[in-house]
């Protein structure tokens, strides 16, 4: 800033005493005695903004907006935070390498505009950082509202413990329950506890609707809520959006939350989606997955952008205690007839010969360097993983499980559009599918719930988020060696835990393929198997 230039009519010894406090007398000229604004003497004098604008009011001095606010962040702060863009600029006029470096902080700084430019994430850190080292700092000018909501529901005894283990941790943290465990309803319990604006950020949009439907049915005097997805992008003290939504309006977003909710957060960590926890300033958060942990080990950086994981209950002691129904995982190998053994053989040996021993890693590798060989070789071990997903023996033992549970309601998994419409052509069911609009998938799930008893086909857009609360019935009869995966699909069915009723998932695999090393490798120890134990005692002994 230039800073400004005045002049006086007439001028005491007094005045000019007053007036050299904070500002250079340059001499008389035509208009007057001529001052300008030195506001290196304003700190020496230890004056502050509000006795320089008393003196400059009391001469008639008008500044400007923008004038009065540098002087204010020259006069009073040390330290100065602003957004721009989905950035977080911090600028100082002081030395802040010193500080920084104590607290073992090291942040990126643009030399050529003198500040430091990092990300929201950072805000609250950096803030507590400045003032316990005693300077003097000016906030984000954040745009939070409060307001008071009560839960319409009584809370499960665990989720009460979720939430108290939250709150210790100064309302920040993941949360780790079983996929029918309620982990929506501790979410509200953290809206309520927070009192504050929060964003809730979903993965799909039949997760937005779900959260939107509890929200409207659990809590009392709810404040407005806004939808911020797709035609709708309106920031109300509760708002719902979408992992997509979210990543692309940050900038919007940002100062206007207090309270984070991630839902289906193992999905965080990917290197696309973790800018939504490091651009939003949001100081409370909370993290729901019923599968935080990740073979990529990225539930380290989950962990640290949310605050740890402060609370996990394992599925069996959820379902000894009657909140989760009993199940049993019963695993059916089925052989390929002579014909489709032919065809498979004739491609493995294709495979085979143009991989050359090279993973599928090392095949995606080359295939995106250009070569050929590995391009083909990854087409035909699609071609070979289409034809094992869905054989005549698996159709057919489809169809006597589906006979054999006709007064229930079940689902069936698949991994290919084109198998799911298969399936529901053979048995005239109803199917879910990516490919399907919106409406249409709002219509079947909704004919499904409000059945008694039927056939639901879904492909892997039922993996993640469906609520079929009364469905206890399961087939995979395709899937991946992703033991996650493999954990949302049997959740799919253990919300129903009335009476002695036993969820039952068919696992279909077809026997002397890949599918059994997929299903061996559902089965390895990881650090999630500390967590669940997916087989009961029988069906261990069976597949062993």
């Amino acid at each position: 800033m230039t800073w400004k230039t005045f002049y006086l009519r007439h001028l005491t010894d007094e005045d000019l005493r007053l007036l050299e406090g904070f500002s250079d007398y340059l001499g008389k000229e035509t208009q007057g005695h001529k001052f300008v604004l030195n506001l290196k003497r304003a700190t020496a004098h230890g004056l502050s903004s509000q006795e320089v604008l008393e003196i400059l009011d009391k001469f008639g001095v008008q500044l400007s907006q923008e004038e009065r606010r540098e002087l204010q962040e020259s006069l009073d702060f040390d330290v100065f935070f602003e957004l721009e863009g989905d950035k977080l600029i911090v600028r100082a006029k002081v030395d802040l390498s010193q500080v920084l470096k104590r607290f073992r902080v090291s942040i990126p700084y643009d030399r050529l505009r003198r500040r430091f430019v990092t990300h929201p994430y950072y805000y609250h850190i950096l803030r507590r950082i400045f003032k316990s080292s005693s300077l003097r700092v000016r906030g984000l000018d954040l745009s939070f509202s409060n307001f008071q909501v009560g839960l319409n529901v009584e809370l499960r005894e665990y989720q009460r413990e979720a939430l108290d283990a939250w709150k210790r941790n100064g309302m920040r943290g993941v949360i780790s329950l079983p996929t029918g465990a309620g982990k929506t309803l501790i979410g509200l319990g953290a809206i309520r506890e927070a009192g504050s604006s929060t964003l809730i950020v979903t993965f799909t949009n039949e997760q937005l609707r779900q959260w939107l439907d509890s929200l409207k049915s659990s809590l009392s005097g709810t404040p407005k809520v806004g939808i911020f997805y797709s035609e709708k992008k309106e920031i109300s003290p509760i708002t719902v959006t979408t992992y997509q939504s979210a990543i692309r309006h940050l900038k919007e977003l940002s100062p206007s939350f207090k309270l984070l909710i991630i839902d289906e957060a193992h999905h965080l960590p990917a290197e696309k989606f973790k800018n939504i926890a490091l651009g939003l300033v949001a100081p409370y958060r909370i993290a729901l997955s019923a599968t935080p942990f990740r073979s990529d080990g990225k539930h380290v950086e989950l962990f640290r952008l949310m605050g740890g994981l402060v609370y996990y209950k394992p599925l069996e002691e959820l379902v000894s205690r009657g909140y989760l129904a009993n199940f049993r995982v019963i695993q059916v190998k089925l052989p390929l007839t002579v014909q489709e053994r032919e065809r498979y053989t004739t491609l493995l040996t294709r495979f085979r010969s143009l991989s050359k021993g090279r993973t599928m890693r090392e095949l995606v590798n080359a295939l995106q360097k250009g070569d050929v060989e590995a391009a083909e070789a990854l087409r035909v071990h699609n071609e070979m993983r289409m034809l094992t997903a869905l054989t005549q023996a698996k159709l057919n033992k489809i169809r006597e499980i589906v006979e054999l549970n006709k007064e229930k309601k079940v689902v069936i998994f698949t991994q290919y559009v084109e198998h799911a419409e298969t399936i529901s052509r053979f048995l005239g069911s109803l199917l879910l599918t990516g490919k399907m609009s919106k409406g249409d998938r709002v219509r079947v799930l909704e004919e499904f719930k409000e059945s008694k008893k039927g056939v639901l086909v879904l492909t892997t857009v039922g993996d993640e988020g469906l609520d079929i609360p009364d469905a206890n019935v399961g087939i995979i009869v395709a899937g991946t060696s992703s033991k996650r995966q493999f954990i949302q699909r049997l959740g799919r069915l253990l919300r129903n835990s009335s009476g002695d009723k036993t969820a039952i998932l068919y696992e279909l695999i077809t026997q002397g393929t890949s599918e059994e090393y997929q299903a061996k490798k559902r089965k390895s120890i990881t650090m999630e198997e500390m967590f669940y134990s997916l087989l009961d005692d029988d069906t261990k002994k069976k597949s062993e």
